[in-house]
């Protein structure tokens, strides 16, 4: 006996956008925590093909366990990823609105002096900023 539907996960597409019951989707990503580095490799990855809303979901899953000190830092990063599944999606007005959230959040962050794991916070939004036009 199959599971019933509303315990399965409803596929999606590759930015997010539920499908019907009966279609096939992009696999599901792991969205449980994971250590800083692994979570921006993962982030990477999944942007990198062509899958940013995944990527909000690893990050978002490590901003729900990282240390407060570090909460801007996730959320930042996870906003810009909603804005790229925005911009991705057609919505331009949700993008611009996002990239900015997440800008906001990140030089926030970046005044605090705390971990950055490698990553320049201004040219990660730099590059956002562009990807989203």
């Amino acid at each position: 006996m199959s599971e019933p539907a509303a315990r399965r996960t409803r596929p999606r597409d590759a930015l997010g956008r539920p499908l019907d019951w009966d279609a096939v989707g992009v696999p599901p990503v792991d969205d449980s925590p994971r250590p800083p580095i692994e979570t921006l490799d993962a982030a990477r990855a999944l942007i990198a093909s062509g899958r940013p809303f995944a990527a909000h979901e690893v990050l978002e899953g490590r901003w729900k366990s990282c240390p407060e000190a570090e909460r801007g830092l996730w959320q930042g990063l996870a906003q810009l990823a909603v804005a790229l599944t925005h911009a991705g999606r057609g919505n331009a007005r949700g993008a611009s609105r996002l990239v900015e959230r997440g800008a906001g959040r990140l030089a926030e962050y970046e005044a605090t002096s705390g971990p950055t794991y490698g990553l320049d916070l201004g040219r990660v939004v730099a590059g956002v900023r562009r990807a989203v036009g």
